[in-house]
């Protein structure tokens, strides 16, 4: 039992050196600095292109209320 355990403290070190080398990596940064404002320029314009479309184009009748629009059908006697 104390070779198994003492395996298993060694295994969780080396996944927990493993894990902060890989965090040091700055290579994310890298990529949000060289890429992070133009991505999200394209992203918004992308989105808004989408929705211009669909509001404009796709004849949606956007009923947002029914005040004033829905009447009371007359009584059947």
């Amino acid at each position: 039992m104390f070779r198994f355990a003492k395996a298993a403290l060694n295994l969780s070190g080396q996944t927990a050196r493993q894990v902060a080398v890989r965090q040091k990596s700055d290579l994310s940064h890298e990529f949000h600095a060289k890429y992070g404002a133009p991505l999200l320029i394209g992203g918004i314009t992308f989105c808004t292109a989408v929705w211009g479309y669909v509001i404009t184009s796709t004849g949606i009748a956007w009923n947002l209320s029914p005040v004033g629009k829905v009447q009371p059908k007359e009584w059947k006697e």
